[in-house]
């Protein structure tokens, strides 16, 4: 890992792009997009790999969301205990996202389990009993409008981005059996770990034949349970002021409302959530002026929308299971796995 923060360049924004938008596209296609040799892209991704600075992983699928519970706490820890307290948090599996705010909570985090019943079991029963923390408020989601996932930078002229996102031919029929399984878990894990996994390389860590582990995995994406992802350094590839906003919404303004919000280049995460607030709103922006700026036009654009507070992220601990330093590069991972009890450990890959 690099201690400099030297920041991407535009070849490698172009490139990260590029696999947002075609996460397990061959490095020949990769590079026909981008108009450089197959070779140079696989060195360019590699050196970012080995830097921590991008990387490809997973997103939930629509049809995840219906076979989990998904939630957003807000911790309040003892003074100063909030490092401890992040660094504890950040190995369980059931925490996918951590951030420390500048707001009236130290930590923020995005907490994902099967089902109800778990969730009140880890948000009950076992966070307040982590050392530090004082108070655990949590908002269910009750439907999430786009996640982090869908986000893309701008980094590719119109021909480069068309010539990576043509429809196929033809849409195969969504068969199969969506269900996670025990196979399934280990399979995600591995994934995780490394989104651009071989076929050869995950049947063979997984014990099964080469057209099972590519089989599954196509189930799953078609199904749209699972989907992958390029997640970067943002605050080295200019995106180093990430906000939340809490606001509410008519109830019955709230799907147009939604729908609308997520057409906004900035907006990464938008979902409707329980509580005071029936709505959430993540975006990324370039700096803390944007911030302004973006409410402004939410506020125009939406008169029915009541922003009622506004929260600007001091630092991602944690992105979707990946560990990161303060310039938001991987240093490690702790693979999701929403299915286990809060107390027991992943899968071993």
């Amino acid at each position: 890992m690099q201690e400099d923060a030297t920041p991407l360049s535009e070849d490698d924004l172009a490139l990260i792009h590029a696999l947002q938008l075609r996460p397990r596209a061959s490095w020949t296609d990769l590079g026909r997009a981008l108009g450089v040799d197959p070779v140079t892209v696989a060195r360019r991704f590699n050196r970012l790999g080995e830097r921590g600075s991008a990387w490809v992983g997973l997103s939930p699928g629509p049809r995840m969301f219906d076979q989990m519970c998904l939630s957003f706490a807000q911790i309040d820890c003892a003074p100063g205990a909030t490092t401890v307290v992040a660094q504890a948090l950040s190995d369980h599996p059931h925490m996918l996202t951590l951030e420390r705010s500048a707001g009236d909570h130290d930590i923020f985090a995005t907490v994902a389990t099967r089902d109800l019943p778990t969730l009140s079991r880890y948000v009950l029963d076992l966070l307040p009993h982590v050392p530090g923390i004082n108070a655990v408020r949590t908002r269910i989601v009750t439907h999430m409008f786009t996640e982090g996932g869908q986000w893309r930078i701008a980094a590719l002229a119109p021909d480069q981005r068309a010539r990576l996102t043509a429809p196929p031919a033809t849409q195969p029929p969504r068969t199969g059996p969506s269900d996670i399984t025990a196979f399934d878990r280990a399979l995600l894990t591995h994934l995780a770990r490394d989104g651009r996994a071989s076929y050869q390389a995950l049947s063979t860590a997984l014990g099964v034949s080469l057209s099972t582990a590519k089989r599954r995995i196509e189930q799953l994406t078609r199904l749209d349970v699972l989907r992958f992802r390029c997640d970067f350094a943002r605050p080295l590839g200019g995106w180093p002021v990430a906000i939340t906003f809490w606001a509410k919404v008519p109830p019955t303004d709230l799907p147009a409302v939604g729908h609308a919000l997520i057409r906004l280049p900035e907006i990464r995460n938008c979902a409707a959530v329980s509580g005071p607030h029936n709505l959430i709103v993540q975006a990324g922006l370039h700096s803390v002026d944007d911030a302004m700026r973006l409410e402004s036009h939410l506020a125009g654009a939406h008169p029915g929308l009541d922003i009622v507070d506004r929260v600007i992220t001091l630092r991602h601990d944690k992105l979707l299971g990946r560990l990161l330093d303060p310039y938001g590069r991987s240093t490690g991972i702790v693979p999701p796995d929403i299915w286990a009890e809060p107390h027991e450990a992943p899968p071993t890959p």
